[in-house]
């Protein structure tokens, strides 16, 4: 605590102020924060336990019904109590199988693939998040960058002519749906001219490592994949970056810096572009958090070997706990993601931890 006296001129009387320091409320802020995410990924944990119980049918029927079809003949008991056990009793307590799913998870186990059995789900999980991480991950942070950079410098001079060219050509390239352009450039690229392969993530006679070989097959054929997202994605942002710019260059503590005599591009990114990319960074976080789901239509459309490629034979199969393992590992990261955009957030304006 500090004290100041301050005395009248004539000395008649004397006034104390006691002036006590604002305790730094971004620890508490990110705690309350971080509580709330608890509670919500223990509410999407379990809806992720009743969702696939809803749907009709159960793994171990699946395979059960699989088994059978193949050998033409009936399973002894035995076997069909072996395999219940393995994928989940549907007989059993509801509550019992509650409990049973929360010990697996805190075991970091996700379970055994019906379609791909004996392999555990996690396997295939891991399997496909390098692959999805490289595209989606770094086309994300691409297209974010980009459009983000872009967006500053038309927000800045708005109704220039940049922005009178890039603004309309943006807005033209966002409204083509997405899955129309990437069916598009793999007719004219890798079709017609050629220029890269039809589907896949790496040439299958190389073998997989970190040979130059298998570096450069892997760039050739995720270099059309990227490209489609980047020229699909960018747009979003880069309008988004660009209204917020032209919102905020009107604030009067934009003006005050430019009345100062300071550079352009220190009034552009020290005061102008840091408050106008708070909205952009909230969507940048949650475009983070759906990078493990995959960007399913690009891995559909380029048969390319990620996580959204496997949710989406998974759906073909009805293969709950590859699902289920799919949706999880998405939850975590969109909770992640978010927690980490507030936590940005409070440290970039003040205004939100001081209001709590």
């Amino acid at each position: 605590m500090t004290t100041a006296v301050a005395g009248t001129a004539a000395g008649a009387g004397a006034a104390v102020v006691v002036k006590q320091p604002r305790t730094p409320r971004r620890w508490g802020f990110i705690g309350r924060r971080l509580g709330f995410y608890l509670a919500a990924a223990w509410s999407a944990i379990t809806l992720n336990f009743f969702l696939p119980r809803l749907m009709p049918g159960d793994p171990s029927a699946a395979i059960v019904e699989k088994l059978q079809r193949v050998s033409g003949q009936q399973l002894a008991p035995s076997a069909l109590e072996s395999i219940q056990k393995v994928f989940g009793n549907p007989d059993a307590n509801l509550g019992r199988q509650y409990l049973d799913y929360l010990g697996q998870l805190a075991r970091f186990d996700l379970g055994t693939s019906v379609s791909n059995y004996p392999v555990p789900v996690s396997d295939l999980l891991w399997q496909g998040l390098p692959w999805t991480l490289l595209l989606v991950g770094a086309t994300t942070v691409i297209a974010f960058a980009l459009g983000t950079g872009i967006g500053a410098v038309a927000g800045w001079k708005a109704g220039g002519r940049f922005d009178t060219v890039v603004s309309p050509l943006t807005t033209f390239v966002s409204a083509i749906p997405y899955f129309w352009m990437a069916l598009l450039g793999l007719w004219l690229f890798a079709f017609v001219l050629g220029w890269f392969p039809l589907s896949g993530g790496y040439d299958a006679d190389l073998p997989i490592g970190f040979s130059p070989s298998f570096v450069l097959s892997v760039l050739h054929y995720g270099a059309l994949p990227a490209a489609t997202i980047v020229f699909s994605a960018f747009g979003g942002w880069l309008l988004g970056m660009r209204n917020m710019t032209v919102t905020t260059v009107r604030e009067d503590y934009v003006l005050l810096a430019q009345a100062k005599g300071l550079s352009t591009r220190r009034v552009l990114l020290r005061y102008a572009a840091r408050n106008a990319v708070l909205p952009n960074f909230t969507g940048f976080a949650l475009a983070l958090g759906h990078v493990v789901g995959g960007a399913l239509l690009t891995e559909v459309v380029f048969n390319y070997p990620g996580v959204g490629y496997l949710l989406y034979t998974s759906l073909q199969q009805r293969d709950y706990p590859v699902m289920q393992g799919v949706f999880f590992m998405i939850m975590l990261t969109v909770l992640l993601a978010n927690l980490l955009a507030d936590s940005v957030y409070a440290l970039l304006d003040p205004r939100i931890r001081e209001g709590g």
